[in-house]
């Protein structure tokens, strides 16, 4: 299957800053004691321009803030592998549960009809000056952990080191650039951010850690896995534990942030129940009687032709299209540059133009899908056609920039005939693997000067996926190449992920509108060689550091859109991937026993916002449609 990778590892999402030539109406600016420069004081901060909502406002408005309480709201686990031995999702070591970022709260709450805003959460209000070079969080006095215990600025400070130091490499890589913590007071802690640090998102990036409490971990080894639900600051506590088959998080009576702002209308379910599968075809079966009660659906063939059964046909069932307003995410073939023999961007360019989409599409897609081309698909952040104008300024300006990223157009795959064999894309891919020195010997396999054989090996851990890779196999192998798809275990694959142990691996990474330290995480030179993170082609290139650089530090949202697209062209060309497809819809089936608000919200699926409607489940149970 596609293993579904959030840039932010389901963790801090587009964390953001407020520029000081767009404060908010509510936001407060004077002088901190002793200081020349003017401090801002607000409920949220936004990276490019005001916050929708004032320092009053009651709640969202993509949420029903009368919302029925109570019920369950269960779906099959599907970002994570097959199973879990962990709740500790901070530390590379184990498998961690799905759903666990249920189990903490963060500094601040993400807004999901603004791109890039955050509104206090377990902090009332926050401070920065003009250059953002630290920030003071004022946490709210009735914050407590799920022990009682409140939570206090020396937690924050403690969590911040704890993860910088002994956290899995994308907290290191995030918190990088914080200098120090200090506890002004019991609820007061400032961070302040490293000298010449790209500080504009750094704040609202603090403000997305989750906070962990530090007489708990005072006590319990904070690098160890364990299923013993911890001691933490969220809503949810882990009940009903069962490695691979279920978990289930259960809202906690007496969670102290239930009324507040940002939670209002979103804690509508006691219950959020996560169910593991084998394989997908048991997953599904399962749905269809009601073990579960929503299923998100990714294979385009499924969608098309599985969704005829009695339950469907009554109406017990509802099928929806739901618009995706996100970056489609970043889908595709990842090549391991961490491989000697895919070096050479001649041999990557040659595979790529061996996955033939357009047959792909037409014989087992359905027709329902989009050729990807970009790292941001389907939103502005992707580059188009030749560079020109402030993009072009940009570009000239960095070094060590290969001339056909200046003077090219945007990479974007070749567009083959839709037969299984097209000759056409075999002759290309051949001259550029002659050319790269690899030549067909007398048994029909590529091999370089050395002899050694042109190989390629695929990793995936579900075979659903057989049936789009095994065609491209065989394109591959009437050049020459000797490819492989091998099927592991979800656990297996888990691990070979972390360690980069593959040729090739089939992902998608969504990745934000916003762009911020995440994203040197995917791209970066310093994640290159850093086990467990997402840069799963070890791309380690100068020049792409740089635009990250302009991408992180950028002052407006237009240098922002502009240096993304400079970034994305660049990294186009080096095919570091080979682009699948996308869609901007999520494809949902669920049991007629919810209700939803009026309006959804852009930037997420707004699932969190649904509520149970008791009447509807047992009228289902009454008819025997549900078990």
């Amino acid at each position: 299957m596609i293993r579904i990778l959030l840039a932010c590892l389901l963790l801090a999402s587009t964390a953001t800053a407020q520029t000081a030539t767009a404060q908010t109406a509510t936001a407060q600016t004077g002088e901190a004691p002793g200081a020349s420069a003017p401090i801002t004081t607000a409920h949220g901060i936004s990276a490019f321009g005001p916050l929708k909502y004032p320092a009053d406002f009651p709640h969202f408005e993509y949420v029903n803030p009368d919302a029925p309480k109570g019920g369950e709201m269960s779906f099959r686990g599907v970002y994570a592998s097959r199973t879990f031995d962990s709740l500790n999702p901070f530390i590379l070591k184990g498998e961690y549960a799905q759903g666990v970022e249920r189990l903490h709260d963060t500094l601040l709450a993400r807004a999901f009809d603004e791109p890039d805003s955050y509104y206090g959460l377990i902090a009332e209000s926050l401070e920065y000056p003009e250059d953002r070079a630290w920030v003071i969080f004022n946490l709210r006095p009735e914050a407590r952990f799920s022990d009682g215990t409140p939570i206090t600025a020396e937690d924050v400070v403690w969590t911040l080191d704890t993860l910088k130091t002994q956290g899995a490499p994308y907290y290191r890589i995030t918190l990088d650039d914080i200098a120090g913590a200090e506890a002004l007071s019991p609820s007061r802690v400032k961070v302040t951010f490293a000298q010449g640090a790209a500080t504009r998102n750094l704040p609202a990036d603090v403000g997305q850690i989750e906070i962990l409490p530090k007489h708990y971990y005072a006590d319990v080894p904070f690098d160890e896995s364990t299923l013993v639900p911890p001691v933490s600051s969220g809503a949810f506590r882990a009940r009903d534990i069962k490695p691979g088959r279920a978990i289930t998080y259960c809202q906690d009576p007496d969670y102290w942030g239930a009324d507040l702002p940002v939670n209002r209308g979103h804690l509508n379910f006691d219950c959020f129940r996560y169910e593991y599968f084998a394989d997908t075809t048991a997953a599904f079966e399962s749905f269809k009687v009601g073990e579960y009660l929503l299923h998100e659906e990714y294979s385009s063939a499924l969608w098309a032709t599985n969704y005829d059964f009695p339950a469907v046909e009554r109406g017990s069932i509802i099928l929806d299209e739901i618009p995706d307003g996100r970056s489609s995410g970043a889908q595709g073939f990842w090549f391991n540059l961490r491989r000697p023999h895919l070096q050479d961007i001649r041999v990557r360019e040659a595979i790529g133009i061996l996955f033939n989409f357009e047959w792909s599409n037409e014989a087992l897609f359905y027709g329902a899908y989009q050729r990807s081309d970009s790292f941001w698909e389907n939103s502005n952040l992707q580059a188009e056609g030749i560079p020109e104008g402030a993009e072009l300024a940009l570009l000239e300006q960095i070094p060590d920039l290969p001339a056909r990223v200046l003077t090219a157009p945007a990479v974007v795959p070749r567009i083959s005939r839709p037969v299984a064999a097209d000759r056409g894309a075999t002759r290309e891919a051949s001259d550029l693997l002659d050319a790269a020195g690899w030549e067909v010997g007398p048994d029909g396999q590529r091999r370089n000067a050395k002899g050694e054989p042109l190989r390629l090996d695929f990793v995936d851990d579900s075979p659903s996926f057989e049936r789009i890779i095994l065609p491209f196999i065989e394109n591959l192998k009437r050049v020459g190449i000797d490819a492989r798809l091998e099927i592991i275990d979800p656990a297996q694959m888990e691990e070979r992920q972390k360690v980069f142990d593959y040729d090739m691996i089939t992902a998608r990474l969504v990745l934000p509108l916003t762009p911020s330290v995440e994203v040197r995480t995917v791209f970066g030179s310093q994640s290159a060689n850093a086990e467990g993170t997402l840069n799963l082609t070890g791309i380690a290139d100068p020049a792409v550091d740089a635009l990250i650089d302009r991408v992180v530090s950028a002052a407006t949202r237009e240098d922002m859109t502009i240096a993304t697209r400079a970034l994305d062209r660049t990294l186009r060309a080096q095919h570091i991937w080979i682009p699948n497809w996308f869609k901007g819809t999520h494809w949902l089936a669920y049991w007629d026993v919810f209700g939803r608000p009026d309006i959804k919200p852009p930037f997420d699926r707004g699932v969190d916002t649904w509520w149970f409607d008791a009447e509807r489940y047992e009228s289902l149970r009454e008819a025997g449609a549900l078990r």
